[in-house]
């Protein structure tokens, strides 16, 4: 990391101590809280740490790091799993968690127009008590901020039947690296007026701009669902039968794959003893079916269980009531934080067309008998994003500082070969960016660097993310 960046001053601190009052914060937990996220072990602290309250605050601070050559990286929830808001060139690290208003729910047109602070199973629930779904529901929905999600375009288990975040969001409000303030659309459903600055900054893991207000579409919320639980005795078996269930023209509302480590490492993390893993038990599929007529939806199960049948299966479990439909998705929510508590271990968010799961369990799978490590799988399968977890066990610190990265790289180069991609919804942030190559030409890469510059002349908004070091 060759890029010099002007380290703050007593002046700098006072202006913004000017600005924000007691919102300017650096005392050592402070710095030290906001230096991380979810991100394996990583930590790279700020100098100060901002909480604006506004779009005018967010505007100055923007303008006055583009002066001074001052780092600015945006901060939500600090629930990443790439390292996408790690202040690596430290600096100034500005969280939005005060931006935690939803300003407008519009039952006429269907729309919310929110701040980014606003937890998204906080604006899920806001929704649906006017009858609308907000679909976009990562695992950390309890505690990710909606404006994270815009900018890692996050999906989610709905996503295979409802789209992921960049499918809901209509027009943003943001702050560009040099303070001027803009709408990047129209608060419409069909645009065709000019380059989509919307959809660019979507997923664009703030290094673009910073997002102030969101507009997004919603839906009719769903009346009703089903859900099951499909225990494998072959994990490939459960991975093909995936796309079997949409050759028979169902779309399930989530469709999700876990391993039988997975299951088992996450049993301690949910009350009471949800199902039963069998010695034989490879791999489970959750299955839900959603909509608005319970009888469509039974129809849809009696489709679904014939095609789960020509696979060495065991019983299908149904689940009878609410509170056994959340216990079942408590325990595949409750994944991630069990394999991180487990071991220390590295994820990554490979995705390939359906029909190539197969191919790709069995390519981790002989990864880790070439390379020597355990890896614990589960994720989307209805979408192909299988989450790849890399457990360190006793492997030397020096295969894992060093060794590891060439297994990951054959990974991916399978990934690509299958015509996927190196992430579906952590984004590439600090961890991934020295894969990119794998995934895209120099040419690619280099329309992306100047995108990046006509934004971000000096380079100041979230350095260090995205693109391998030049």
């Amino acid at each position: 990391m060759d890029k010099k960046y002007k380290r703050l001053t007593r002046g700098d601190v006072e202006f913004f101590r000017e600005l924000l009052g007691n919102f300017c914060l650096l005392d050592d937990e402070t710095l030290q809280e906001y230096g991380q996220d979810e991100t394996e072990d990583l930590c790279y602290l700020p100098e100060v740490v901002l909480k604006p309250e506004s779009v005018e605050e967010i505007s100055k601070i923007a303008a006055y790091c583009n002066e001074q050559g001052i780092a600015l990286t945006p901060g939500g929830a600090r629930t990443g799993l790439s390292g996408g808001m790690l202040p690596v060139y430290g600096g100034v690290l500005l969280s939005l968690e005060r931006m935690n208003r939803i300003l407008e729910i519009d039952e006429k047109n269907h729309q919310v127009i929110t701040e980014p602070g606003v937890i998204t199973e906080v604006l899920q629930n806001a929704v649906k008590e006017k009858g609308l779904f907000y679909p976009p529901d990562p695992a950390s929905r309890g505690s990710c901020f909606i404006g994270g999600n815009v900018s890692e375009n996050s999906g989610g288990p709905k996503a295979v039947k409802y789209g992921v975040t960049k499918d809901y969001v209509l027009n943003l409000e943001v702050v560009l690296p040099t303070g001027e303030v803009i709408w990047t659309g129209a608060n419409v459903l069909k645009n065709a007026t000019g380059y989509n600055l919307t959809q660019l900054l979507v997923g664009s893991e703030g290094t673009l701009a910073i997002i102030t207000k969101i507009v997004m579409r919603l839906i009719p919320h769903p009346t009703r669902d089903l859900l099951m639980l499909v225990p494998f005795r072959k994990a490939e078996e459960a991975c093909e039968a995936v796309a079997a269930i949409f050759r028979e023209g169902i779309i399930p509302s989530s469709l999700e794959f876990m391993e039988r480590d997975a299951l088992l490492w996450t049993m301690p993390f949910v009350s009471g003893r949800v199902i039963n893993v069998q010695d034989d038990h490879e791999a489970h599929l959750l299955i839900e079916v959603d909509g608005f007529d319970q009888d469509q939806l039974m129809q849809d199960c009696e489709k679904i269980v014939p095609v789960l049948e020509q696979y060495d299966i065991d019983e299908i479990l149904f689940a009878e009531s609410a509170k056994q439909k959340e216990e079942l998705w408590q325990l595949r929510r409750k994944v991630g934080e069990a394999v991180k508590s487990h071991s220390i271990y590295k994820e990554e968010d490979t995705v390939v067309p359906r029909f190539e799961l197969p191919n790709l369990l069995r390519l981790v799978k002989s990864l880790g008998k070439k390379y020597g490590f355990q890896s614990v799988c589960y994720g989307h399968a209805g979408d192909g994003n299988l989450h790849v977890n890399i457990i360190k066990g006793d492997l030397s610190d020096d295969f894992w500082e060093h060794g590891l990265s060439e297994a990951i790289c054959e990974l991916f180069e399978g990934v690509i070969a299958m015509d996927g991609t190196i992430s579906g919804e952590h984004g590439i942030g600090l961890v991934q960016k020295r894969y990119m190559p794998i995934a895209f030409s120099e040419v690619q890469l280099g329309l992306m660097r100047s995108i990046k510059n006509s934004f971000d002349p000096k380079g100041i908004l979230n350095p260090g993310k995205i693109f391998p070091e030049s």
